[in-house]
């Protein structure tokens, strides 16, 4: 079977960055897939993307050696089974609040006896090799997200669940379980206190930490901090800001009298 490599770089304690793709295109995927990140998330939760959009994007990735993951949109096991044998060598869950929330995530990762995944690998087959059934549980990823005040409280319970590779922050929903308005790269004491205690947690459990960030700042201060999986932007976002360098770089060189026209829209993430 095909390597996971972002699971052979956790099992070497190294670090994996990747980005997050909303707009529904095998084009930009494939062109996202060429710039060198560890993985891309296909994320089926909030991006515009359904099912056979992303059958195709894993398909464009996987013209490289970035690592196709998703984001599905429910800790829902048939969406779960469906997307890994499409060929998703990770899955994050979201919205997970306990350990039984944690165990059905797993369960639908996983081939008997290990788990309830059906068999029936079809396109998963084709990228990974023939022998993906027999080897498919060792490789897959299993990335439950923690961004609830009751995933903090179960925290312990969350992490101990075998076939837990690695947990995903979700900074914004985050802030709202602490009561806080949704922001990405926080310096609210509280939400820095709770992102490390999470963070201590996953040292302990031998978990994966994961985390969504706004850009490479906070990114690099994530990787220094000791998480393995950091998201250093989005499709959308590397788009919108790179129209926007290049409208400030023309403003400039025109001068006010012809200044370049102001974005009608922000950069902002809601991850």
């Amino acid at each position: 079977m095909r390597e996971n490599t972002v699971k052979a770089k956790w099992r070497e304690g190294k670090a994996t960055v990747g980005a997050w793709l909303s707009i529904p295109s095998t084009y930009t995927a494939e062109m996202m897939a060429h710039q060198g990140f560890d993985w891309l998330c296909v994320d089926m939760q909030h991006g515009m993307i359904d099912y056979s959009d992303a059958v195709h994007m894993f398909t464009a990735i996987c013209t490289t050696n970035t690592v196709p993951f998703v984001r599905v949109p429910w800790n829902d096991p048939a969406s779960i089974m469906k997307v890994l044998d499409a060929g998703a060598y990770g899955v994050v869950v979201p919205l997970i609040n306990t350990r039984a929330d944690a165990e059905q995530a797993v369960a639908a990762c996983r081939y008997p006896p290990d788990g309830i995944r059906s068999n029936g690998a079809n396109r998963a087959i084709l990228y990974a090799g023939g022998d993906y059934v027999a080897n498919a549980n060792r490789e897959i990823a299993c990335i439950p997200m923690i961004e609830t005040r009751q995933a903090i409280d179960n925290l312990d319970d969350i992490l101990s669940v075998p076939g837990v590779d690695a947990i995903y922050i979700g900074p914004s929903d985050l802030s709202f379980a602490l009561g806080l308005p949704p922001r990405m790269d926080s310096d609210v004491p509280l939400h820095v206190e709770t992102i490390a205690r999470i963070l201590a947690a996953c040292k302990t459990h031998g978990v994966v930490a994961g985390i969504h960030t706004g850009g490479a700042a906070f990114s690099a201060k994530k990787v220094q901090e000791g998480f393995q999986m950091v998201t250093l932007t989005t499709d959308g976002a590397s788009l919108t800001r790179g129209v926007q360098a290049h409208l400030k770089e023309l403003g400039g060189l025109l001068g006010d009298a012809q200044a370049a026209p102001v974005p009608a829209g922000g950069t902002s993430n809601p991850y």
